[in-house]
Parts: structure tokens; C-alpha cells; sequence
């Protein structure tokens, strides 16, 4: 089953390489979205695919980030849209 979240990620999670990592994650687990950094310090980020990979790839954000110290993570589940190709930084 295909499924979207969008989730945001507070804690120490900018200038520690979140972005990035998230990204490697996620072309990893082969799910589409993006990421990228908020004004207020926090990470939001898209993830699509099969449940489990999407699942799997906000647990690993939110506790195997390796320079990164997550305090909390909102998470917003929903229908796929399909609208991305791949998986992205944005800026």
C-alpha cells in the first residue's frame, strides 16, 4: 500500500548533514519526496512509497540520524499525490 507523510523534525537538526542523510535514507528504501530546512530551525520533510519504507524512514530520522539529536517529530498521513520522480534536498 502506497501512503504519504509529512513530518517535521525539532531538535538539533540543522547544520548536522539532516538533509542529506535523509535523502541518502530514502533513495535507499526507494521513496520518493523531498526535504529541506525551515526559518525556525526544524526539518519538514515528504516521504512516499509502500508503508514500510516510509515508516522505517521516520524512525530511522528520528533515531539513527548520526550528528543530528531529534526531540520530536509531527507526523501527517495521507493519500499519495504521485507528483515526484524521485527523492530531493530542497533549498
Amino acid at each position: 500500500m502506497k501512503v504519504r507523510a509529512h513530518a517535521i523534525f525539532r531538535g538539533r537538526v540543522q547544520g548536522v548533514f539532516f538533509r542529506a542523510n535523509t535523502e541518502r535514507k530514502a533513495r535507499e528504501l526507494g521513496l520518493v519526496g523531498w526535504v529541506r530546512n525551515l526559518a525556525d530551525g526544524t526539518v519538514e520533510a515528504v516521504f512516499e512509497g509502500n508503508k514500510e519504507g516510509v515508516s522505517e524512514a521516520i524512525e530511522w530520522c528520528r533515531e539513527n540520524q548520526p550528528y543530528a539529536k531529534v526531540s520530536s517529530v509531527d507526523v501527517a498521513w495521507d493519500d499519495p499525490t504521485g507528483q515526484h520522480t524521485s527523492f530531493e534536498v530542497r533549498r
